[in-house]
């Protein structure tokens, strides 16, 4: 019942399964990193008070993948997207957007459940993306991994 209120009450941009709004800005900045390649990475948050998801953390086009990672918080679930750049066998120069859903073990069980019932409204507002990853663990999402699912 409240969740349903709470979908009544975000508007327009509410995610249905879980009654989340998707900030504005978070388009706006995924728009600027897959056109204009003006980040290497977003990070996204929700925010449990405003009851939407928000930008974290935007990430420079210097920042490479390690940095990327570093941002994800051990005990804590995020969305985010990657703009990784790779040669192909062919030598070509290439470019693909991840969508992240990073979900520790460690992380609290409501906020599990809160990332995974508005992952796919939250990935479909982001048009573009061209591979997911599903991570609970450093190891799921190795560059080695991201690479190997690029090709």
């Amino acid at each position: 019942m409240v969740m349903a209120m709470l979908a009544l009450h975000a508007g327009e941009g509410a995610n249905s399964a879980s009654g989340l709004a998707v900030n504005d800005e978070c388009k706006f900045k995924f728009q600027e990193l897959k056109a204009r390649r003006g980040f290497r990475f977003i990070v996204f948050k929700i925010d449990d008070k405003a009851m939407e998801i928000k930008v974290e953390r935007l990430g420079q086009t210097a920042e490479g993948y390690e940095d990327f990672a570093a941002t994800l918080p051990a005990d804590e679930c995020r969305y985010a997207v990657y703009d990784l750049d790779f040669v192909t066998d062919e030598n070509c120069q290439k470019s693909k957007i991840f969508f992240f859903s990073w979900s520790p073990d460690t992380a609290r069980t409501r906020s599990k459940m809160l990332y995974a019932s508005s992952k796919d409204r939250f990935r479909r507002e982001l048009d573009g993306i061209q591979c997911e990853i599903q991570a609970t663990d450093p190891s799921e999402m190795s560059l080695d991994i991201i690479r190997a699912r690029a090709h």
